[in-house]
């Protein structure tokens, strides 16, 4: 059986990893929406393993609506993301920086 270390284990190492990929990772902006989906996923899995192992429920349905949420975020960070490859022609960070119209 897998005990509740084990677990949270993972959603650090796999938190860890995404905060990584943050910062070695600062020019394309899907890595960044993936890697942020990532360590909002890793958080996620400690709610779970808190649930499942306090035998309480509640962490369970606050996922639900964590990811529902999440959903709809990454949705319209990529809405927003056609529209500025639209508009110019790149999705490097670097060169996304000014605000000029």
């Amino acid at each position: 059986m897998i005990t509740l270390p084990e677990v949270l284990s993972l959603g650090t190492l796999l938190f860890c990893i995404s905060v990584a990929g943050i910062f070695l990772n600062r020019k394309n902006i899907i890595i960044l929406l993936m890697c942020i989906e990532l360590m909002l996923l890793s958080v996620n899995i400690n709610f779970i393993a808190f649930s499942y192992f306090l035998g309480d429920i509640h962490g369970q349905v606050f996922v639900f609506f964590i990811l529902t949420v999440a959903a709809a975020e990454s949705a319209i960070g990529l809405a927003i993301l056609v529209v500025m490859f639209r508009s110019r022609d790149t999705i490097n960070v670097s060169e996304l920086d000014s605000m000029k119209g």
